[in-house]
C-alpha cells in the first residue's frame, strides 16, 4: 500500500481489458481498440505503431520487435521473433579491413533489415480480429494530425539531435531543433507507408516503392542492402525459455535476445537471502551488481544468432558456481568490455483483453533515432541494430550476412502454478535483464505490488560504472564506493517498466513507470 501523503501513483484496476505503456495516447488508443471489439493483439499493434510517432526517438517501423503472446483461454506462451537480419552481403572482414574495430553506429553498415512490420502483419493475420486497416488507422490519423511532444520524450529528443543526418533532420526536427514539450510532431510521409501496409500487408513495405526508397537511401550511404534482402525478411515463431525464482516462472525469448541473462541472474540471486536484506540497502545493491557482472559476462561470451550455450546459461549449477565467486564485502573486477554497442532507447506495451489474451511486446530502433538515416521519399528511419554485432573474428556474434545480432530488448511474462499472471517489460537497453530480475525480486522477496516494484529506486552496473538513482541514500552510495564500486548518479532515470497482473478472479491490475510519460488504462 502506497503512502498517500507522498508523491506516487496508484495501481489501476479494471474488469474487462487493459493496456500499460509509456505514452498515454497509445494506452488510450489500445483501450479504444478493445472497446471496439478488437483483441489484445489488435490493441498492442495499434498502440505500438502509434508509439513510433509519439516517441520517434525510441521506435518506429524501421525497427525490430519481440513478442510474447498467451492466447485466450490458455496458459501457453508463444514467442515471436520480429528482429531483422543483416543484408546478405555484409562482411565483417571487409569492415575490419576498412579500419573498423566495431560496427560504426551511424552508418548504413549498422542497419539491419527492419523486422517489426513483418511481425505485426503476421500477428494480425494469425491472432488478430480487427484487420490491419482498422489496427493502423489510429497511427495514420495521428501521424498526419500530429501528437504533442510529451515531457520525457522532449528530454530524450534534445539529447539526440546530433544523431540525425541528411533528410532525417528535416523529418524529425522542427526548424532544425528538437521540439519542446507541447509542440506538435507529425509524420505524414510515414503515414503514407502505413496506408500501403494497411492495403497490401507486408508487401506494402518490403516490396514496391517503399522498399525501393529504403534500398536506394541505404545504398547511397554505402550500404550493401538489396531489394532481395527486404523481400526475404520473415519473423519466426520460437519456443520460449523459462526459469523459476522462488516458485515464480519467468518466461523469456531464446537468443538472439538476452532473456537467458535474466534467468541466470535470478538463479545467481537465489543463492543469497535477498529477502533478509534491506530492499534499498547497500548489501542487496552490491550482490545484485556482482550478479550482473557475472551474468552479463556469460551473455557476452555465449549469446548470438543462431546458437547459444543455452543449457549452460540456464543451468542452476552454473549459477551456483558463479554465486560462489561473489564476495559480500568487496566488488570484483568488472567483466570484460562489451564490443557490441549499447543503448537505452525502446518502447514497451502490454495488453490484456476481456478473454484474457495477454500480449507482451517490445519494439525499438536501438539507439536514440537509430542510425540517424531516413529514406528520402517515405521518411522511414532505420534502426542501427547491426551495431549489436561484434567484429571479433570467429566470435559467435560476429557480424555476417543473413545473421541476427544479439538483442537487448526482451518482453517478459510470469506464470504461477502454471497460470499466466503477468505480462511485463522493462525498458532500458542493457539494463533490461537486470531490470527483469530486480522487478521480480521486488515483488517476490519484498512483497511489493507491481506499481511499487516499478517505482522503487534502481541501480545498474553499466560498463564498470555503478549507476545509482537518486532514490538511494548518500550513505548507500558511499558504502558501495568503499566496497570498490565506481559509483555515479545517472544523468537520467534508469529504464522504464510496464506490467499488468491478472488476478485469479480475473481482475486486472496495471502498473506504469513514472520515469516515462505513460500510464495504465483499463475499462
Amino acid at each position: 500500500m502506497r503512502d498517500f501523503q507522498t508523491p506516487g501513483r496508484s495501481t489501476v484496476y479494471a474488469g474487462n481489458g487493459m493496456c500499460a505503456t509509456s505514452h498515454p495516447l497509445a494506452a488510450k488508443v489500445a483501450v479504444q481498440m478493445l472497446e471496439a471489439g478488437g483483441n489484445a493483439v489488435d490493441a498492442a499493434i495499434a498502440g505500438a505503431v502509434l508509439l513510433g510517432f509519439a516517441e520517434p526517438q525510441m521506435t518506429g517501423i524501421g525497427g525490430d520487435c519481440f513478442v510474447l503472446l498467451s492466447p485466450a483461454g490458455s496458459d501457453e506462451i508463444i514467442a515471436l521473433n520480429g528482429s531483422g537480419r543483416a543484408p546478405k552481403a555484409l562482411d565483417a572482414a571487409a569492415l575490419r579491413a576498412a579500419g573498423h574495430a566495431t560496427v560504426p553506429l551511424y552508418d548504413a553498415a549498422a542497419v539491419t533489415i527492419p523486422g517489426a512490420v513483418d511481425a505485426f502483419c503476421t500477428l494480425s493475420k494469425d491472432y488478430g480480429k480487427a484487420g490491419l486497416k482498422a489496427v493502423l488507422a489510429p497511427a495514420i490519423h495521428y501521424a498526419e494530425a500530429g501528437i504533442p511532444v510529451a515531457p520525457r520524450v522532449a528530454f530524450d529528443w534534445a539529447d539526440a539531435v546530433e544523431n540525425l543526418s541528411g533528410g532525417a533532420r528535416d523529418d524529425f526536427l522542427l526548424a532544425g531543433k528538437a521540439p519542446v514539450a507541447g509542440q506538435m510532431f507529425r509524420g505524414p510521409k510515414q503515414a503514407d507507408v502505413l496506408r500501403r501496409i494497411a492495403m497490401d500487408g507486408r508487401a506494402g513495405f518490403y516490396e514496391g516503392e517503399v522498399a525501393e526508397d529504403m534500398v536506394a537511401a541505404l545504398q547511397a550511404r554505402g550500404g550493401v542492402h538489396t531489394l532481395e534482402d527486404f523481400a526475404a525478411t520473415r519473423c519466426d515463431y520460437t519456443d520460449p525459455i523459462s526459469g523459476t525464482y522462488k516458485g515464480i516462472e519467468l518466461v523469456e525469448h531464446p537468443p538472439n535476445g538476452q532473456g537467458a541473462t535474466a534467468i541466470l541472474m535470478n538463479n545467481i540471486l537465489s543463492q543469497f537471502d535477498i529477502a533478509g536484506m534491506e530492499p534499498f540497502g547497500t548489501l542487496r545493491t552490491h550482490i545484485e551488481a556482482e550478479a550482473t557482472k557475472l551474468a552479463y559476462d556469460a551473455r557476452n561470451r555465449f549469446i548470438a544468432d543462431p546458437t547459444a550455450r543455452l543449457e549452460h546459461m540456464l543451468s542452476m549449477e552454473t549459477a551456483q558456481k558463479l554465486a560462489a565467486l561473489i564476495d559480500p564485502k568487496k566488488a570484483m573486477q568488472a567483466a570484460g568490455p562489451l564490443t557490441e554497442a549499447v543503448h537505452k532507447d525502446t518502447i514497451y506495451i502490454t495488453v490484456v483483453d476481456k478473454d484474457r489474451m495477454a500480449v507482451s511486446l517490445i519494439y525499438s530502433i536501438f539507439h536514440s533515432f537509430g542510425s540517424g538515416i531516413a529514406s528520402d521519399t517515405f521518411g522511414v528511419l532505420f534502426q542501427n541494430r547491426g551495431a549489436g554485432f561484434t567484429l571479433e573474428d570467429g566470435h559467435p556474434n560476429e557480424a555476417g550476412g543473413g545473421k541476427r545480432p544479439m538483442h537487448t530488448i526482451i518482453p517478459g511474462m510470469l506464470r504461477e502454478d502454471g497460470r499466466v499472471t503477468m505480462p511485463f517489460g522493462v525498458m532500458g537497453g542493457q539494463y533490461q535483464s537486470c531490470g527483469h530480475a530486480r522487478f521480480m525480486s521486488n515483488m517476490v522477496d519484498f512483497g511489493m505490488d507491481a506499481q511499487s516494484a516499478i517505482d522503487a529506486p534502481r541501480s545498474f552496473l553499466d560498463a564498470g560504472d555503478m549507476k545509482v538513482e537518486l532514490g538511494y541514500s548518500d550513505t548507500v552510495r558511499q558504502e558501495l564506493a568503499d566496497m570498490g564500486h565506481k559509483v555515479s548518479v545517472p544523468d537520467g532515470p534508469i529504464g522504464g517498466a510496464q506490467a499488468i497482473r491478472i488476478h485469479a478472479d480475473g481482475t486486472l491490475e496495471g502498473a506504469s513507470d513514472p520515469r516515462k510519460d505513460g500510464c495504465a488504462l483499463g475499462y
